[in-house]
């Protein structure tokens, strides 16, 4: 079965970096759009990034463009979130997805077939 599990979460202070992985099983990296999720204590989840097939373009949400980015190791068959300038807002649990089931509506919003089980990311002031 589909496997997808987070790592490299933890707590830093404002204005420094973190690299999350999503190392995928029994899923092909690149075979299909996979994306980065968060939530926050008291909100809702958002889309935070996503690569296309084959890794062939990256979206971002605004709060986070120009400090994120997203890639994909094939061979090690992941995905990755660099995060750079952080700030306490991103504090919040992440979650990386694959395979949407649609691709209706806005892309924050898709909803996917395989989801990993988050980890966390705190930042401080």
């Amino acid at each position: 079965q589909v496997r997808l599990v987070e790592s490299g979460g933890g707590s830093v202070q404002a204005g420094g970096s973190l690299r999350l992985s999503c190392a995928a099983s029994e899923y092909t990296v690149g075979a299909n759009y996979m994306g980065w999720f968060r939530q926050a204590p008291g909100k809702e989840r958002e889309g935070v990034a996503y690569i296309s097939t084959g890794g062939a373009f990256t979206v971002y949400a605004d709060s986070v463009k120009g400090r994120f980015t997203v890639s994909q190791d094939n061979a090690k068959n992941t995905v990755y979130l660099q995060m750079n300038s952080l700030k306490p807002e991103d504090t919040a649990i992440y979650y990386c997805a694959a395979d949407p089931v649609s691709f209706e509506g806005t892309w924050s919003n898709w909803k996917y077939n395989y989801w990993g089980q988050g980890t966390q990311v705190t930042v401080s002031s």
